[in-house]
């Protein structure tokens, strides 16, 4: 099993950035791909994905996030980071870190508030 737990939520003024962490551990040597979902507040809104980035270093981000978030990996220290610049108030979720090993693997989540 795959434990992971993030840090580097907060509130931020719109025009801001932020980064946030994901450390790994447990059976880290199953992990292939580590990412980022998020989940806005409000009914019905579902959790998406934000980025991901695969074992040999490749990324995939979501339309809304391109060419202001950036997603690296520490493969080394089995972490997962993702760079969020020029935030907007609809950045603001709940984001969860992502593993998929053996089976997927969801962190706690880490609030991310985006003020104007």
């Amino acid at each position: 099993q795959v434990q992971l737990v993030e840090s580097g939520g907060g509130l931020v003024q719109a025009g801001g950035s932020l980064r946030l962490s994901c450390a790994a551990s447990g059976s880290t040597f199953s992990i292939s791909v580590m990412g980022w979902y998020r989940q806005a507040p409000g009914p019905g809104k579902q959790r998406e994905l934000v980025a991901t980035i695969s074992s040999g270093g490749t990324p995939n981000y979501a339309d809304s996030v391109k060419d202001r978030f950036t997603i690296s990996r520490d493969a080394a220290k089995n972490t997962v980071h993702l760079q969020m610049n020029s935030l907007k108030l609809e950045d603001t979720a709940v984001y969860y870190c992502y593993a998929l090993g053996a089976f997927n693997s969801w962190g706690q989540g880490t609030q991310v508030t985006v003020s104007s």
